[in-house]
């Protein structure tokens, strides 16, 4: 018999679950991420799912973590501060793909150096330049990118960077081609660059979260859940913790195939932060042949299809005050909803939210608390911003008491993108405590806040609700209709082929409007999302059945829909992927371009056996390095040749090995 943990550490939940022989689920719980330390909510989770069970540390055969963090600190813009070092690449080239919008201001150094499409040196690389630019620039840095032009062609530069790198910082190093075998610069770039500032928030996670499962007695390796839903071993997550993006969605979209045995569905899995829509086609998560997309960003990482939204039980509630009638929008920023905080420092916020309630005018502030993160490193600051990190502390604190001027709000706004100061306002988890349809928190506190917020004034200058209640239901109502639209314009971004337009634009269209509300009259519609939808997330049984009559869908609710992440972590399997080029740089000469530079042959075919040789070693190293047994190994070709005065020439060949298995287990 073979005891499972799965782990997923959520934006506002971190879940356990134990399987039984990867058939049965005899335990779950749950227990409040604590984004200050991770060990703390991964401890509570794991100690109550093994008091629920019975189960000992020790009889635990494997443990898997899933993890939306480095999605959500995408989506809100969080991480530590990085240096790019793009090598062979002109200023033009930063604004491709969003490279500069990226990087935030933190520092690049544009360097001479580079190879041609062939792997040949274009340009002598500048050592000095790049030193100097480390003496000045790389404090308060985290992570460093290194990105060369055709470095998968040939990647000595970036290799030679990297070693100056850690010569003289000792700092983490991505480099672009270990992340991607593909050309586009500009865009293995930006993935480095990602990788580069999810780097210390990972190890921090898996590191803690290591050392709490060893103090707890568990003895088991422990795996990491990947984009695709493929497991990795830690190590290789904390090098590449940019796989790990949608890593907690990919584990739901597993973990939904192996409750429901869906062959095709759309899956909706609602977490504290984000709404991730993916599609499970003939029992397969479908993924994205352009990589990854998240928070704005389009990245090389092979991963789900999956259309993020940051919207979430924690999503922060707005006013609309344009127009007459006025209303709330949500998202895209989580904030800590008051019910929670009010837990957390229960004095302050309900003296502040009743001084506020009696108060004669509505403040800007009111109703909104914040606190300042312990554990992050606040380098690169400006003065401001410092100013404003001390006057917050880590207590919590009234927003309105720590912001003198509106000149204040762009610095609070960059404190919370480096994740240093956390906000709290209202969310839809306060309405659903509100109208009583949870009581996990302070119900009190939550009302409060809420007839705070419905005093608020419109456009017309009627307040935005009469009351508390009818404020709830307002957010509850545009929870549930902005996931209908999220899931529209995923069902018409998978046909856009057959409709055309924007899958946005088609959502929101009056006659799709009109056909789900069974318009009858002259003309008669009728229209319904025409697949199962599967329904996961804790506050899914709260939400979602309003979402499937809105869609005239079916909606599939799995008994276990809040632990889908942590049940997805381990009934998954290892699967390791590298990709490789042979090209023709003349007539008669077959390059193939390897890991460590390229080598010629003179004969196509020994040159595609000589790197399916390379690649099968590195990729089954890999497998086995992750912990998998019982490999097995599927080798594609995508040979691509011209016709040339009537006979067939090489031109190039791209070749992928994947290998994958099963994780072998501590003891069974």
């Amino acid at each position: 018999m073979a005891i499972l943990l799965g782990i997923d550490t959520g934006g506002t939940y971190t879940d356990a679950v134990l399987i039984r022989d990867e058939s049965e689920v005899i335990a779950s719980a749950k227990s409040l991420t604590t984004r200050e330390d991770l060990a703390i909510g991964v401890g509570g989770a794991v100690r109550a799912v093994l008091a629920q069970s019975g189960v000992a540390p020790a009889d635990i055969s494997m443990a898997a973590l899933s993890t939306t963090l480095a999605t959500n600190a995408l989506v809100e813009g969080q991480g530590g501060r990085v240096a790019l070092i793009y090598i062979g690449f002109s200023a033009q080239d930063l604004e491709r793909h969003g490279l500069d919008t990226a990087l935030k201001g933190d520092p690049v150094l544009l360097l001479a150096g580079g190879h041609t499409h062939a792997g040949s040196e274009a340009a002598v690389l500048d050592k000095e330049a790049l030193i100097a630019f480390l003496e000045t620039e790389s404090t308060g840095v985290s992570g460093f990118a290194v990105a060369g032009v055709f470095a998968t062609r040939n990647p000595a530069h970036e290799l030679e960077v990297a070693r100056l790198i850690q010569e003289h910082t000792g700092a983490p190093v991505t480099c672009s081609h270990q992340l991607s075998a593909k050309l586009n610069g500009p865009k293995r770039a930006l993935t480095a660059v990602l990788n580069a500032r999810l780097i210390g928030m990972i190890d921090r996670l898996i590191g803690r979260a290591a050392d709490t499962l060893t103090a707890l007695g568990v003895e088991a390796p422990m795996m990491v859940v990947r984009g695709d839903g493929a497991l990795m071993s830690t190590d290789q997550a904390r090098a590449r913790p940019i796989e790990t993006i949608l890593s907690g969605p990919a584990a739901s979209i597993v973990g939904a195939r192996w409750m429901t045995g869906a062959e095709n569905a759309l899956v909706s899995d609602i977490g504290g932060t984000t709404t991730d829509v993916a599609l499970i086609e003939r029992g397969l998560p479908k993924i994205d042949p352009d990589g990854a997309e998240v928070g704005g960003y389009r990245t090389m990482v092979e991963a789900v299809a999956m259309r993020t939204t940051g919207l979430g039980g924690d999503s922060e509630v707005h006013l609309q005050r344009e127009g007459l009638r006025g209303g709330v929008a949500l998202g895209p920023r989580r904030v800590l909803p008051i019910s929670l905080i009010a837990t957390q420092a229960p004095e302050t916020v309900h003296a502040a939210l009743d001084t506020q309630l009696h108060a004669q005018v509505i403040g800007e502030y009111d109703g909104r608390f914040v606190r300042g993160v312990t554990g992050q490193q606040a380098h690169g600051l400006s003065a401001r911003e410092e100013a404003l990190l001390s006057r917050i502390g880590q207590d919590v604190r009234p927003l309105g008491e720590v912001l003198r001027s509106r000149v204040d709000q762009s610095a609070l706004s960059r404190l919370i993108d480096r994740g240093l100061v956390q906000m709290a306002g209202v969310t839809p988890s306060d309405a659903s405590h509100a109208l009583g349809r949870v009581s996990t928190w302070d119900n009190e506190a939550a009302h409060k806040a809420l007839t705070i917020f419905a005093k608020r004034r419109v456009g017309s200058g009627d307040m935005v609700a009469k009351d508390a209640d009818t404020l709830a239901q307002m957010i509850v109502d545009q929870l549930t209709e902005q996931t209908a639209l999220t899931l529209l314009e995923s069902v018409f971004s998978e046909e856009r082929a057959l409709f055309g337009g924007s899958p946005s634009d088609l959502a929101r269209h009056v006659l799709l409007q009109r056909g789900l509300q069974g318009h009858t009259g002259l003309v008669a519609l009728d229209a319904r999302v025409n697949v199962d939808v599967i329904g996961l997330g804790a506050s899914a049984p709260s939400y979602y059945p309003a979402v499937g009559e809105r869609l005239r869908c079916n909606m599939i609710l799995p008994e276990h829909a809040g632990v889908a992440n942590a049940i997805g972590a381990v009934v998954g399997r290892i699967v390791q992927r590298r990709s490789g080029t042979v090209t023709a740089p003349s007539e008669g000469r077959f390059r193939v371009h390897l890991a460590d530079g390229p080598v010629d042959f003179t004969e196509s075919e020994a040159a595609l056996t000589a790197l399916e040789y390379a690649l099968r070693a590195e990729t089954v190293a890999a497998a086995e390095e992750a912990g998998a047994g019982d490999i097995h190994v599927h080798v594609t070709k995508d040979l691509r040749t011209a016709e040339v005065e009537a006979r067939q020439v090489f031109v190039e060949a791209t070749l992928t090995v994947e290998a994958s298995g099963r994780p072998r287990v501590a003891h069974a």
